[in-house]
């Protein structure tokens, strides 16, 4: 990893934002030149300094360094260490993690909602009406959109102090505090902590209150020592355990090697770095979603046969054994073995369900039967086209989708419609406030 978080002088161009694009940038343009920049709202007159340039290039990208004709939705930035113009100032990039804190929580969503709908025109050839909702506090109307992460990630500085990487740079920059994050991760104040030989610290804090999880990802040839010095500095009260860099293995350090988390009137264990979603409140916001489109639909009922594909911890498989009740059934597919059997600990006494680790498609093959409907909840790279081929094979009636990108979910959308499919229903979620990313549930239905 570098040491130099110093940047060498770049060229800097005024231009006028453009329309918003997928990825947390919008598009300008210079004698021709396509440029990506983060920072601006679109309609604004501004200095850019290009991060990511070259003759060559099929375009460019540029952060904002000075603001000449602001948007009115522009809003002083909460948090210094994103703060673009701020620490271009100080002759240095921005942490990344909130993109958008320098945009009003309203224009953020409806920023959101043009990316999806653009994405969706554009990838699927679908035209229809988007609203990105407001979830938690940020619903009531006065909300911040902070402190809502129950999970974070940080990097470590050559100088073992808390930090955060620029975007798309090696360069580590400290930071004394996480305003995206719950009280739980802060109040942990890993700033203070001598962190020499750790390359990398997760933090879990589940909302529900239960102790907090410290990962600690030491760098190469860090010694035992070196980890019970950093294990001394951390409170009693946290469970603390190492990740082997190479093989991804969690070794316990003190206390537990998971936390306990709690949704749609269930208990979870989610071992280690396992999946599970970061904002608070997604967890039920995201099952509400979902089993409201298969209940108003009529796929979810007792006796139903069900799946939950990519199903994690099991976080959608709890709730929808409690629809299909013990005369149904569903299958629960996890590809990442811990996960799995964190899948397994939850749903031990739910004897419809059966829990399968592996591939979508590989037991999907193996166990084919007649499905009333499927939950399909995929990594950020979506399913892609031959595991929706496989899903219309199993004719479930319905299928719900839940996804993190907009541009996998719509390029898996027009795979749905070259099948037969049509999207019927659709909500979104601004489950990451700050930042350019949201979430989609999608009921996904057979033409006719």
């Amino acid at each position: 990893m570098s040491t130099d978080t110093t940047t060498p002088a770049r060229t800097e161009l005024v231009v006028d934002v453009g329309p918003v694009a997928h990825g947390g940038h919008c598009v300008a343009r210079h004698e021709g030149r396509v440029i990506f920049v983060r920072h601006g709202i679109p309609g604004e007159k501004v200095r850019i300094r290009l991060t990511d340039d070259g003759e060559s290039a099929k375009f460019w990208r540029a952060d904002v360094v000075e603001v000449l004709e602001p948007s009115p939705d522009r809003v002083e930035h909460f948090w210094h260490a994103a703060d673009s113009q701020r620490s271009w100032s100080h002759g240095h990039p921005p942490v990344g993690g909130a993109e958008l804190g320098h945009i009003s929580l309203e224009r953020q969503r409806s920023l959101k909602a043009e990316v999806l709908a653009e994405q969706l025109r554009r990838l699927a050839g679908v035209d229809m009406p988007i609203a990105v909702e407001a979830v938690g506090e940020a619903a009531a109307g006065a909300g911040t959109g902070r402190a809502w992460r129950t999970r974070a990630g940080f990097a470590v500085t050559p100088g073992g102090k808390l930090g955060m990487h620029a975007h798309r740079s090696d360069a580590v920059f400290p930071v004394r505090e996480m305003p995206l994050a719950v009280e739980g991760i802060n109040a942990l104040k890993l700033w203070d902590i001598d962190l020499q030989g750790i390359e990398r610290v997760d933090v879990a804090a589940p909302a529900n209150g239960s102790r907090p999880l410290v990962l600690l990802i030491p760098s190469a040839g860090t010694r035992a020592k070196r980890l019970s010095a950093v294990l001394a500095q951390l409170p009693d009260d946290v469970s603390v355990a190492r990740v082997d860099p190479v093989t991804g293995e969690v070794t316990q350090l003190r206390g537990r090697t998971w936390v306990q988390e709690t949704a749609a009137g269930h208990e979870y264990r989610v071992t280690g770095d396992g999946f599970w979603q970061i904002h608070r409140d997604a967890p039920d916001t995201l099952v509400g979603a979902v089993t409201g489109f298969l209940h108003d639909g009529g796929y979810l009922a007792a006796g139903a046969v069900v799946a939950d594909l990519y199903a994690g911890a099991g976080l959608f498989t709890a709730p929808l054994a409690d629809a299909v009740g013990v005369t149904g059934s569903v299958l629960s597919v996890e590809g990442a073995p811990g996960t799995s059997r964190d899948a397994r600990k939850n749903l031990h006494g739910a004897s419809q369900v059966e829990i399968v680790q592996g591939k979508v498609e590989r037991v999907l093959r193996q166990k084919p039967r007649n499905f009333d409907a499927l939950v399909l909840d995929p990594p950020r790279a979506g399913a892609g086209q031959a595991v929706v081929n496989q899903l219309v094979a199993a004719g479930p009636r319905g299928i719900a989708y839940v996804s993190c990108d907009p541009a996998s979910f719509a390029r898996d959308v027009g795979y749905f419609q070259q099948a037969g499919w049509g999207l019927e229903e659709l909500r979104a979620f601004d489950l990451y406030p700050h930042t350019h990313h949201m979430e989609t549930v999608a009921l996904l239905t057979p033409r006719g």
